[in-house]
């Protein structure tokens, strides 16, 4: 259960206005680790993650620390490019003067500007927030609106073959995963076999398609009429189009609504305030996929408001990310209590944990029991 707060008139807007930052250093590090077993997606395949570890300190002494994802392509950085970009904003932020939290998360917005460095962004932004979170004593999930403690995540199956996905299914029932998040888009035939040896393997379970681009829409409507006889619908059908098939993306959204009774979410499509307000303007998807590597913090806080005022489904979601960044998002989500469908299952698949401290993890349960901050930190000097 859930840890319930009656005094949340602290916000994070209150902090953005008048708490001062003074950064004593900044500074970042490769941070490579590698996953249980490949992930494969529709139109890609990760073999290990390559992200980059930030750490920030202010002249308190607090420190705060933030990961910046690469996955190209679904991040527009790699990892040597984001090494540089981040680098570039840490030398920044140690020459500013003293300035508001809102005025120094404009100058590294100025740096790290739009999609093309939105990883990079995050993972700065993140441990600047860590670091003055720290510094007040104040745990992220109570600054971010104090709603709960505790964020229940589903779980993902890769492109696998049926007998795969079907032993994985079994695997995560056992574990405690209620909803199941399937990558689809690949084949079209064998997505059907898998969806139903994944059913027979947990019949209990909500279904989650997330296509990344894979189908068109006739083929992502085919999808959802042959799981409907099936008896196998799905809770949510992720970017079932291109990223830019805004006419396909609707079209997919309004039959999947009205004859199915499915939602649909835009992730790819929605990379920014703009793509939002085009999804909004068209009523082109049901909810959008909210992702800090895509959107950074700033940008994501100020889509969630929009999507709030509009009657847009919210989803969390994340690139391959340790429990730091998982751990960030989950709090804001905690805190924020609005969102629908949460996807932060990424630190199940990777074969080590280098993060010290931080969030509690049971089965699909994150708990944040930290006093302050984030909670969890790397041990630097261990980080290649």
């Amino acid at each position: 259960m859930a840890t319930l707060v009656t005094n949340t008139s602290f916000r994070f807007k209150d902090l953005i206005e008048t708490f001062i930052v003074n950064v004593r250093s900044a500074e970042r590090r490769e941070l490579n680790v590698s996953l249980i077993n490949p992930i494969t997606i529709a139109k890609s395949k990760f073999e290990k993650v390559e992200n980059v570890a930030i750490r920030i300190e202010l002249s308190d002494g607090s420190v705060g620390w933030g990961e910046a994802p690469t996955l190209r392509p679904i991040t527009a950085e790699d990892q040597p490019l984001a090494m540089a970009k981040v680098a570039e904003a840490c030398e920044v932020m140690k020459r500013i003067p003293a300035m508001t939290l809102g005025a120094a998360l404009g100058e590294i917005c100025g740096i790290l500007h739009g999609h093309a460095y939105a990883s990079a962004r995050a993972g700065v932004e993140m441990a600047l927030i860590d670091s003055v979170a720290n510094s007040i004593g104040m745990p992220l999930w109570r600054i971010f609106g104090g709603a709960s403690n505790t964020v229940t995540t589903d779980m993902t199956i890769p492109i696998v073959s049926s007998s795969e996905a079907a032993q994985l299914a079994s695997q995560y029932r056992k574990r405690g995963f209620k909803t199941l998040k399937l990558k689809v888009g690949k084949d079209l035939n064998k997505d059907i076999e898998v969806l139903q040896a994944v059913r027979a393997a947990h019949p209990e379970c909500m279904l989650i398609l997330d296509a990344n681009e894979g189908y068109n829409s006739t083929e992502a409507i085919q999808v959802l009429e042959t799981l409907h006889d099936l008896e196998l619908t799905p809770v949510l059908f992720e970017q079932p189009v291109h990223r830019d098939d805004w006419e396909g993306l609707g079209h997919v959204t309004r039959i999947a609504k009205e004859k199915y009774g499915v939602s649909v979410a835009a992730d790819e499509s929605c990379r920014g305030l703009a793509d939002v307000k085009k999804i909004l303007e068209g009523n082109l998807a049901d909810a959008i996929n909210i992702k800090l590597a895509k959107l950074g913090v700033l940008g994501a806080l100020e889509i969630i408001e929009l999507a709030q005022a509009s009657g847009l489904h919210l989803m969390i979601g994340g690139m391959v990310e340790t429990r730091l960044a998982v751990g960030f998002a989950g709090q804001l989500v905690a805190g924020l209590g609005c969102f629908k469908f949460i996807d932060l299952d990424a630190p199940h698949h990777l074969s080590e944990d280098p993060v010290l401290e931080g969030c509690e993890v049971s089965g699909p349960v994150y708990k944040f029991t930290n006093a302050k901050g984030n909670g969890g930190f790397f041990n630097w000097n261990n980080i290649q």
